[in-house]
């Protein structure tokens, strides 16, 4: 039955595609991911997803914003 590795293999998704796996764990994973085409498909998903979520919050901050946050950052840190 491969409910249990498809079930791990989900489990781990997002350690996975972040690279926080051990190599023998993210081989493992790996390894199901090429013989399991539904878990494939989840994590094709979800890479993509990742990688659209980080290309579109790529803006840069305003300079105005970075400083006010900063100066609040430094007058919290006075105040302790």
């Amino acid at each position: 039955m491969a409910y249990e590795p498809c079930q791990e293999a989900l489990a781990t998704l997002y350690t996975y595609l972040d690279g926080e796996l051990t190599p023998d764990k993210r081989a493992r994973v790996q390894q199901h991911l090429d013989d399991c085409g539904p878990c494939f498909e989840a994590f094709g998903f979800e890479a993509e997803l990742k990688s659209v979520i980080a290309r579109k919050c790529q803006e840069q901050v305003p300079a105005s914003l970075r400083e006010r946050v900063a100066e609040a950052l430094r007058a919290e840190g006075a105040s302790t």
